[in-house]
């Protein structure tokens, strides 16, 4: 017997306390540069983040993983440019393919907002994060050596970066050749 796909829609309001708890839940240096969270949690959405930037993965009607998608800055030279932001998932649903399809579904959604570009951060000791972005086709664009200091110890942040004019590329070589 298969286990059910989850299901990708965008965040609502409503998800603000699952979202964030899914968020505290998961807190590690593996991937956080900020402390551990403490009590009085702030909400999840804010005046940076909407639940218009996040997509949902859902499985049984729970909220078990998002991915936050926005633009890198507010320049309008860059307005072609989408960012991945965020990603968690929830230890229960780990190892189903949640993580994959939050990226994926980030891509499409980049895509559908017309940016030519996807870019993301990670730190450099996240191995599981690092394999997962680039066999969904991000590659290492660039590294800030030693960046930050956690847990004692200083860790690399890792710009990853893909373009979503793939299929135009292709297209373009075809024909000039």
């Amino acid at each position: 017997m298969s286990l059910p796909q989850p299901r990708i829609r965008f965040a609502v309001p409503e998800d603000d306390e699952a979202l964030g708890r899914i968020d505290r839940d998961t807190w590690s240096y593996l991937h956080a540069v900020v402390p551990p969270p403490r009590p009085p949690h702030p909400p999840f959405f804010g005046e940076r983040s909407g639940p218009r930037d996040h997509l949902v993965a859902e499985l049984a009607g729970r909220a078990v993983g998002y991915i936050r998608l926005a633009l890198p800055t507010p320049l309008p030279t860059n307005a072609h440019v989408r960012q991945v932001q965020g990603l968690a998932v929830a230890t229960e649903a780990r190892g189903r393919g949640v993580g994959r399809l939050l990226v994926r579904a980030a891509v499409g959604e980049a895509r559908r907002q017309g940016a030519r570009r996807i870019t993301l951060r990670v730190l450099g000791h996240n191995t599981p994060a690092r394999k997962l972005y680039e066999a969904e086709g991000f590659v290492v664009e660039g590294v800030l050596p030693g960046e930050f200091l956690l847990d004692g110890a200083y860790v690399d942040d890792v710009l990853m970066g893909r373009s979503l004019l793939d299929g135009v590329r292709r297209s373009a070589a075809a024909r000039d050749s």
